[in-house]
């Protein structure tokens, strides 16, 4: 089955582009780091080039997944979505994508794997949406 494309800059992370995120998810929301701090915390783990982390943050600006802030000459840079915001955001592009009826399946299979704390954290969750948020009942 072709996969869509659809959203592809926004969907999917590159492995390069992943381990520079998570640096960035690392920090606190208002917090900001240069092209160098990113660097040196990704090369500590892998071979990389300043100049190929700076393209992927350049990249990651464009997609809208990172906050590209001028200090000087340079650029200061922080994620502009905490990683589960993003997370969800992505679902929540998969899901529109499918139909109401695969929706709703994708939901059951999903929810189906969770394990004991995932679904923990859904009850928790799904018990502090406000009930006004119900949809109404079909055929209204």
């Amino acid at each position: 089955m072709p996969s869509s494309r659809k959203n592809s800059s926004r969907s999917a992370l590159g492995d390069l582009e992943r381990a520079v995120m998570d640096v960035l998810w690392s920090r606190s929301v208002d917090e900001t780091v240069t092209v160098r701090d990113v660097h040196e915390e990704v090369s500590a783990q892998r071979e990389v080039a300043y100049t190929t982390v700076m393209t992927v943050m350049d990249r990651l600006a464009r997609k809208e997944l990172v906050v590209q802030e001028r200090d000087g000459r340079a650029y200061r840079y922080r994620a502009s979505a905490s990683r589960g915001e993003m997370t969800a955001s992505l679902m929540r592009t998969t899901l529109d994508d499918l139909g109401s009826d695969d929706r709703t399946g994708a939901l059951v299979a999903f929810v189906g794997d969770a394990s004991a704390e995932e679904l923990q954290a859904l009850r928790d969750a799904l018990a502090r949406i406000p009930d006004d948020r119900d949809p109404p009942p079909s055929g209204v």
